[in-house]
């Protein structure tokens, strides 16, 4: 029924897009061509080249955390201790955090979302604030806090701060964190459990956007993290388990040793072990599960008692390695299953640290549980029920997050298109690749019903009149073009970026130079617009205005061609407002064929270009985009037949 949906959806809008794309039949150079003025502009913090410049700077908020979780009443009680370091040249008169669980009070600004399930919790109860060994105080507004300070926080200085606290985790309803029930017990999902520093920068000073299910803007640092459960749970913990002595049995501890080094997955506590467990009378007493990890934005984890488990070696560059874990209840496991889970996103963080970064963390981990498809750094929450290509699809993405924005720092909450489609770009280019593309090519299946042509089924919804451009504020996209707008169609203009514009040479060295550059920082779209032109060695506006800023469509058509003795003249016009370069294909009745290139600039100040072919053999066919790479609105204007 629901796929029904869709594919009305997508056929009514090709349907409003026919009219669209032939209303807009006056190209103008002068809007294409138009300089372009960015949002950010250049300055010393931030270098016209696209990497941070010589006075760059960013604050920095180290975590020590701890926290219980009471099973029975589903209460996590924690207290977050965080040294806050001010390196702006601004004064702070105070700080602001994120209590993303107040999106489950009643009267959270998330709650008027349609889409949501009217199920609430009381959201964060905060039991004591302190600044510095001191009461602060402070003032809760939605799913911020402002904590006023007593005396304003200088460049260089520090501030402590000390916060107890409480909330009730929600069921499966709450989606990025939640918990739900398995044959052998409950599964604890726990992202966004403790308060989190806003980001201060250079570009707006304090970003407090609130939580309204957009994703996360944050500051980096050093985490240590205690998580105390019933002795008979095991925690899945993003960064390194530091205290495997005091909570492992010893056969786990030798069998994790041994993945450590093995190619090939090794069970760390097998379906087997899990039954075994489970007809024992619960534990009484609890353990204390310990974690540090380095240079991260964020940590989740997961709990139960239910997970199966296993591992295996990742190999790094250089000779380096970290590890690769999956957790799953019994009910995923399986050879075709989430028994291929370790293998599928160790050969994910293998190829995406060859192709673009190495992989920062000590271990890569993918949890089977109640949230479904969501991503923290160095760790995945998958749906228990994915299997085949979808849990490799799956899970190749939510590691791929590690990449956007979890090294490179994207503001989520206002630019989705960076972490989604970035991350959507390199796990496309994972599917062709993963085991000769046994899985590939993916394709937004969903929203474009046949899995057909990925620049065709981009075209109903560019020219769809109430589709929003991609520079449009996350929280501002609707539900219904959020994917295909903030997944891949940023993925595409990254794929027309590569493949049409710079080439793959030029594209990956430069995409590789801004990642390195802005890794661990927090990079705008403008940073990326002009790291891109720089090192890419082009003039990009023209794209970035068509394809970013608005959502101008692409429509190229063979017009005429005129047979002469010996050559043709093939005239070729542009009655899109979306210029992109172009192949032009020639067939002869000779069998023969030949091929010219139009780049963008062809049409720079003109809207119709004629081109002379030289031979012998009369032309018996004319196509423009022979390889179907480019979005046009309308392919068979594109190509004559004589």
């Amino acid at each position: 029924m629901a796929a029904s949906r869709r594919l009305m959806g997508v056929l009514l809008l090709v349907g409003m897009g026919i009219g669209a794309a032939q209303a807009q039949n006056n190209y103008d150079p002068q809007v294409t061509f138009a300089p372009l003025t960015l949002q950010d502009g250049a300055n010393s913090f931030r270098s016209a080249s696209g990497v941070p410049g010589p006075a760059y700077w960013q604050n920095r908020a180290d975590y020590q955390l701890t926290a219980t979780l009471d099973v029975a009443k589903k209460v996590l009680r924690g207290v977050a201790v965080i040294t806050y370091m001010n390196n702006s040249p601004d004064p702070l008169t105070s700080l602001w955090l994120q209590l993303d669980q107040n999106t489950y009070r009643k009267d959270a600004r998330a709650a008027r979302d349609p889409g949501r399930k009217q199920e609430f919790t009381e959201g964060n109860v905060l039991e004591q604030v302190e600044v510095d060994g001191a009461a602060a105080k402070y003032v809760v507004s939605d799913t911020r806090m402002q904590i006023l300070l007593a005396k304003p926080l200088a460049h260089g200085a520090k501030a402590v701060m000390r916060i107890a606290y409480h909330f009730t985790e929600p069921g499966e309803w709450g989606g990025r964190t939640s918990w739900g029930a398995t044959k052998n017990g409950e599964i604890f999902d726990m992202a966004q459990w403790y308060p989190r520093m806003c980001v201060y920068d250079d570009v707006r000073g304090w970003d407090t956007l609130p939580y309204l299910e957009q994703e996360f803007y944050l500051e980096y640092g050093t985490f240590d993290y205690a998580v105390t459960v019933p002795a008979d749970m095991i925690v899945a913990g993003a960064g390194e388990l530091v205290n495997a002595a005091e909570v492992l049995t010893p056969v786990q501890r030798a069998r994790l040793a041994l993945a450590r080094g093995s190619e090939q997955t090794v069970m760390i506590r097998t379906a087997e072990d899990v039954a075994q467990d489970a007809a024992k009378p619960a534990a009484t007493g609890v353990k204390t599960w310990r974690f540090h990890m380095e240079r991260t934005r964020d940590v989740a984890f997961s709990a139960s008692r239910a997970f199966v488990w296993d591992a295996a070696k990742i190999d790094l560059p250089e000779g380096t390695s970290a590890l690769a874990m999956s957790f799953y209840p019994v009910e995923s496991a399986g050879a075709e299953k989430w028994g291929r889970s370790t293998e599928y996103l160790k050969d994910a963080v293998e190829r995406f640290s060859r192709h673009w970064y190495v992989f920062p963390y000590p271990v890569a981990i993918n949890v089977a549980g109640p949230t479904d498809g969501m991503e923290y750094p160095g760790m995945c929450f998958d749906g228990v029920e994915d299997a085949g290509k979808t849990l490799f699809w799956i899970t190749a993405h939510e590691i791929g997050h590690t990449w956007f924005p979890m090294t490179v720092g994207f503001n989520e909450r206002r630019w989705a298109w960076m972490d989604e489609g970035f991350n959507t770009f390199i796990d496309t280019l994972e599917s062709d690749e993963f085991a000769g593309g046994v899985y590939g090519p993916k394709r937004d299946s969903e929203f474009a019903p046949g899995g057909g042509n990925p620049a065709d089924e981009m075209v109903p919804w560019m020219v769809d009149a109430l589709a929003p451009p991609m520079m449009t504020r996350a929280d501002a996209i609707p539900e219904t073009y959020r994917h295909p707008v903030t997944y891949f169609k940023s993925a595409l203009g990254l794929v027309l970026l590569r493949e049409e514009i710079l080439g793959p040479d030029r594209f990956d060295e430069a995409f590789r130079r801004f990642i390195a550059a802005w890794a661990f920082k927090h990079p705008t779209p403008s940073d990326f617009f002009r790291a891109m032109a720089s090192e890419g060695g082009e003039d990009l506006d023209y794209f970035w205005q068509g394809w970013y800023f608005h959502n101008w469509t692409l429509d190229l058509r063979v017009d005429s061609v005129k047979q002469e003795t010996g050559s043709a003249e093939v005239t070729v016009s542009n009655h899109g407002q979306l210029v992109l370069p172009a192949v032009v294909e020639f067939r002869f009745a000779d069998g023969k064929k030949t091929r010219e290139r139009l780049a963008a600039e062809t049409w720079i100040q003109q809207q119709t270009v004629t081109l002379r072919v030289e031979s012998l053999s009369p032309v018996i066919a004319v196509t423009v985009d022979p390889d179907k790479k480019l979005p046009d609105v309308d392919r068979a204007k594109m190509a004559w037949r004589r």
